[in-house]
């Protein structure tokens, strides 16, 4: 039976109901009643006029190159500005995400190694490094992207196996796998302002291939076997990455580098100056090494105390 059919079975029933119940005494109720039992929408067997009034207009997005996508989904487009009024032209972080680091952590700080697990962890990133050293030389830039393609990978993959263990638990965090994604996100950007200042050749290319494939997997299996030996493993990464940058200072300092502008990016993630030079790039990345270094040396000495990382907590927002 149609909805019209149904319509004119069921108006003397609900005109009667309508004014028994005393709303069709009142100027214009029945009227309005009435006016709309055709808008109501029984089952029926005809979907072409429901198909036509459920679809929704297009959503227009509009790339960074200029290039439209289009969307029927209904995700609005963000439109965000600076403080100044200008737009925002990043996609890979918002205004929200950029900080200013402390530049006056102690960036000479050295865990000592006091037992086996600390020595194991010092003499690998000791003889992992030597390579490193024979093949980029003082090619800084270079050396800075390998190094920050494999440094972002140990806060991914501790928040991840924290993540899973907190779905399997039941159980929260404490905050670390929120802190650790923070940190490799953190170790990314580093990545993302060196690649507007450089473009990898291919060869480095496949060595970033290569090695971020044995890294991955290799510093996946420390973490499952033992946590704070990854986390130790970890900090004496990072001591070794703030000896790389301060190398890098030196080397910008004694004019053997060129000090070029900052990339914009770079800019806006560390609220820099705008005459911001590769110099002050350097010695924020150094800081947030810094940063790094001291948090996954916290996060190993509260496992070897005998405590899980959930105890303490997390050091989010450390920078």
């Amino acid at each position: 039976m149609s909805s019209r059919s149904i319509y004119r079975t069921l108006r003397p029933v609900l005109s009667s109901s309508v004014l028994s119940s005393g709303l069709g005494n009142g100027h214009g109720i029945k009227g309005h009643v009435i006016s709309h039992l055709p808008t109501i929408r029984f089952l029926s067997s005809d979907t072409s006029s429901s198909a036509t009034e459920n679809s929704q207009p297009e959503n227009h997005v509009r790339t960074a190159d200029g290039k439209v996508i289009s969307t029927y989904w209904g995700i609005p487009p963000t439109k965000i500005t600076k403080p100044d009024g200008s737009a925002w032209k990043w996609n890979c972080f918002q205004p929200w995400d950029s900080y200013k680091p402390d530049v006056s952590i102690d960036v000479t700080k050295h865990h000592k190694p006091s037992n086996f697990t600390d020595k194991f962890a010092y003499w690998t990133v000791q003889t992992l490094k030597i390579p490193v050293q024979l093949f980029f030389q003082r090619k800084h830039m270079c050396h800075a992207m390998l190094l920050e393609t494999v440094a972002a990978v140990p806060g991914m993959v501790g928040g991840m196996l924290l993540h899973l263990k907190s779905l399997r638990r039941f159980e929260q965090s404490g905050g670390w796998i929120k802190a650790l994604l923070e940190e490799a996100e953190n170790e990314r950007m580093h990545l993302m302002t060196f690649i507007e200042l450089s473009q990898p050749k291919w060869y480095e290319r496949a060595i970033v291939f290569a090695v971020q494939g044995v890294f991955f997997n290799a510093y996946f299996l420390s973490y499952v076997i033992s946590p704070k030996l990854a986390h130790r493993i970890t900090g004496y990464l990072e001591e070794e990455a703030v000896n790389s940058y301060t190398e890098f200072l030196n080397d910008i300092d004694a004019g053997k580098f060129e000090n070029s502008p900052a990339p914009a990016i770079a800019i806006d993630y560390w609220r820099l100056p705008k005459d911001a030079t590769l110099r002050d790039v350097v010695f924020v990345i150094r800081a947030d090494e810094a940063h790094h270094r001291d948090i996954n040396h916290y996060a190993s000495d509260i496992q070897f105390q005998g405590r899980e990382l959930k105890e303490a907590p997390a050091p989010i927002g450390y920078h």
